[in-house]
């Protein structure tokens, strides 16, 4: 479960910083849809993080799923309002709604792939879990 408290940490601080800090490319329309783009992203990878962290340890259910796109989605939320208060960032309802948007297509995602009984990425997963689990 280390991984995914490293990476909300990871968040929060990049977050708390201005939004040029990290990545100022020279064309600011580039700049600005690619960031704009990771709101997409940030939150889907937790997500991602979170249903590893139970499928490796062969604990990953449907409710676990629901449990960590809720949870990843809320993190995005707060992640948000955090952001408000950082002078040089903004949240806004739209970045809101991208971060939970991410979420939501990854837990469909996951959803069909996984949990459907003749998917092949499912098998993949489940492969990959007997795989990494300790023994």
């Amino acid at each position: 479960m280390a991984a995914p408290v490293v990476y909300m940490i990871a968040i929060w601080i990049m977050s708390g910083l201005p939004h040029d800090t990290i990545m100022d490319l020279p064309d600011q329309s580039v700049d600005r849809f690619i960031k704009e783009a990771l709101h997409l992203f940030e939150f889907a990878i937790l997500y991602g993080l979170i249903i590893n962290a139970f499928l490796v340890n062969g604990k990953l259910t449907p409710l676990i799923s629901l449990a960590a796109a809720i949870f990843a989605s809320f993190y995005g939320l707060a992640d948000e309002i955090h952001q408000a208060f950082v002078p040089y960032r903004s949240a806004t309802v739209i970045d809101a709604i991208k971060d939970v948007t991410g979420v939501l297509i990854a837990f469909t995602f996951v959803k069909y792939m996984y949990f459907e009984k003749n998917s092949r990425i499912g098998r993949w997963m489940a492969e990959f879990s007997e795989w990494a689990r300790p023994h």
